[in-house]
């Protein structure tokens, strides 16, 4: 959520920032601006209010005191019409600030100077590219391989729950465990501390990372206990320091996590979401900073750095982009997108997002660190796919089918205890 005060001393810059989401954000910033400039209004109302009572009840101490019963009696009266008065005064205060919250919440972070305008993906940069496409003849789609070899049953996950909850099978959930498992190990390496959160979340904590409301149609509910699943772990292991004050010298938080993911992936159809491409349900381990706000784009940086990292150990082609403005999610003030080749289907599948989200979350979040000068600032919060599996497992098996079985990178030979997976 935007910081009012940052509208109002920069109205100009946050009007056009918006513009490379594609928003005319004028219109709404200066209904803002005046929602606040009416709440002050109520709010200084309100501290006069209270200023004559406390003023008047030292008068009317000393007029009992004095004997002067009647004279006191009429300014108690008097404070009773004034209380009456700061009450409702109170109520206007309340719903200008209610009013406030409502227009702040439908705006999206503003990017970052360095992220580009644009509207579609295909507006994209691609900052780097390692590796090289694999040399293939007649290469199998992952679905297709996925039977052949029997290790992901999706008609089964059909028959179980519903189209988009594969069933992994054998050497399929095996590559399943020992990705996680690596994963997590080489974030703990990088200095994250593992947690294992709940894997649904209140609605509070659905706010302060972003998903709600804006993404509430993609989240799966749970009405009774008004409970959501997990959209990614982000969400309950940023939420961890929700209404916290950290130290300076606390920071930065570095925080990885394993959880299943769920998400409704409405209107997904067609051949670019078959298979593992899009799924409801999927494993995913997440890496998550908070950082101080001067030192948040190195650990950017170096976030990027790590997961790259991850993909060459896996041996696995792929390039890095950054998002244009109409292509980043509502919270990111900047985002990279790493995506990996997938030789089967000769096309690219975004495997991890890597984002700041500088105040926004924070703001939401209420999470704050005390800096050695003993003032209170918001802290810079940051998040990424370390890795998500499906994409990755999709790649894995069509850049790595042969004749003789889908060789494994060496790196995940003891995790997995095979070297490949041979036909059954």
């Amino acid at each position: 959520m935007l910081l009012v005060q940052n509208i109002r001393d920069h109205f100009n810059e946050v009007a056009e920032a918006l513009k490379k989401r594609n928003i005319d954000g004028k219109e709404i910033l200066e209904q803002i601006v005046r929602l606040d400039d009416e709440r002050k209004q109520h709010q200084r109302i309100l501290n006069e209010y209270q200023s004559q009572m406390n003023n008047l009840a030292k008068e009317i101490g000393q007029l009992f005191a004095q004997g002067k019963k009647e004279e006191a009696e009429k300014k108690k009266k008097t404070t009773q019409t004034l209380k009456e008065e700061a009450k409702k005064t109170e109520l206007l205060m309340q719903q200008s600030e209610d009013s406030l919250r409502a227009e702040l919440i439908k705006i999206p972070n503003t990017p970052h100077t360095s992220v580009p305008a644009g509207k579609t993906p295909e507006e994209n940069q691609v900052i780097k590219e390692w590796g090289t496409k694999p040399a293939l003849s007649n290469p199998l789609p992952h679905w297709d391989l996925a039977s052949q070899y029997s290790i992901i049953d999706f008609e089964l996950g059909v028959k179980l729950t519903g189209a988009g909850f594969p069933v992994y099978l054998g050497a399929g959930a095996k590559l399943q465990r020992a990705l996680i498992s690596f994963f997590l190990d080489e974030n703990i390496k990088a200095g994250y501390l593992e947690v294992l959160p709940p894997f649904m979340v209140n609605e509070e904590s659905g706010f302060g990372t972003g998903q709600l409301p804006d993404k509430e149609g993609q989240m799966y509910h749970m009405q009774l206990d008004n409970y959501y699943m997990v959209p990614t772990a982000e969400v309950p292991v940023t939420n961890i320091y929700r209404n916290v004050i950290l130290k300076e010298k606390e920071l930065p938080v570095k925080l990885t996590a394993y959880t299943p993911c769920f998400r409704r992936e409405a209107g997904s159809y067609g051949k670019d979401v078959r298979g593992l491409n899009r799924v409801h349900q999927f494993d995913k381990v997440e890496i998550v900073q908070i950082a101080h706000p001067g030192k948040s784009y190195l650990y950017l940086e170096e976030m990027v750095a790590h997961v790259e990292m991850l993909l060459q150990k896996l041996e696995l082609h792929y390039r890095v982009i950054k998002l244009c403005g109409g292509d980043m999610g509502f919270a990111s003030a900047i985002t990279y997108d790493l995506e990996v080749w997938a030789g089967g289907q000769n096309r690219w599948l975004e495997c991890s997002s890597v984002s700041n989200f500088e105040t926004f979350q924070s703001n939401r979040l209420k999470l704050r660190f005390k800096a050695n000068n003993n003032k209170t600032y918001l802290a810079h919060t940051l998040n990424g796919s370390s890795l998500a599996l499906p994409r990755i497992v999709a790649a894995l098996l069509e850049n790595n089918q042969t004749t003789d079985g889908i060789v494994l990178p060496k790196v995940l030979h003891t995790y997995c205890g095979i070297e490949k997976i041979s036909l059954p």
